[in-house]
């Protein structure tokens, strides 16, 4: 079957009333093995790196993105938050980075080998449009790219099948969203959006991408939309 090994987690911002601990626990009995850090979550100042790597251990939850952090141009800065990466043995960092730092950004992915993944956060953010994420990043190194957020580009105007038919290969995690017909989120597969256009394209050009479901609405009970969400999207690997 294609790509068996398809990541399909969860964005743990989804579950931001309660403490990470908790949000692990029911991820792991939701079957759920890679989970996106919501900073506020795992702040990337943590300290016990050791205690972080047994956490996920003991929940059975690799940890492969963390985000969304601002970055900027900072080198000392912007070093801490890859080597918290590296130990933690995160694979992708989600950013919302300053256009002044990419360059310097783009040595740090070759240097460490982790990915960078400009966030578009809504009609109005400076990084909205997955063709500026593309012109600013296209003669960068391959690892520093985009994290598509579905509800996101949609309420900028553009298409997410053209985005990962565009970028391809520097789309390093994709929030798996949905909104009805009011721009507002809803459980995947509810909505508008044509999620599984986007997952067929990912999986026409054989791209390994994670896959991060984020249910925003109803933080004091996402369970029930999380869970619609992941049985929606398992249907479509």
């Amino acid at each position: 079957m294609f790509l068996s090994s398809m990541k399909l987690g969860i964005q743990s911002y989804s579950l931001r009333k309660l403490t990470y601990e908790n949000a692990l626990k029911v991820m792991s009995e939701l079957g759920i093995s890679y989970v996106e850090a919501f900073p506020r979550h795992l702040p990337p100042s943590s300290n016990s790196v050791k205690d972080i790597i047994n956490l996920h251990k003991e929940n059975g939850v690799k940890v492969i993105a963390h985000g969304v952090n601002h970055l900027k141009s900072d080198k000392k800065e912007l070093r801490s938050i890859f080597d918290f990466a590296n130990k933690v043995e995160i694979e992708v960092i989600t950013a919302d980075p300053d256009e002044d730092c990419l360059n310097l950004m783009s040595d740090l992915v070759k240097e460490y080998d982790i990915k960078v993944a400009i966030h578009n956060h809504g009609p109005y953010h400076r990084w909205g449009s997955y063709k500026k994420i593309y012109e600013f990043t296209k003669n960068l190194d391959y690892r520093v790219g985009m994290c598509l957020d579905l509800a996101h580009l949609f309420r900028y105007g553009e298409n997410p099948i053209e985005a990962v038919n565009t970028l391809r290969d520097r789309i390093h995690d994709i929030h798996v969203k949905d909104v009805n017909n009011k721009g507002e989120d809803v459980i995947v597969g509810s909505g508008i959006l044509d999620v599984k256009g986007v997952i067929g394209k990912v999986k026409e050009l054989n791209l390994d991408i994670p896959l991060m479901i984020e249910y925003e609405p109803e933080p004091e009970n996402p369970l029930p939309g999380i869970v619609k969400s992941l049985e929606y999207v398992k249907k479509l690997l």
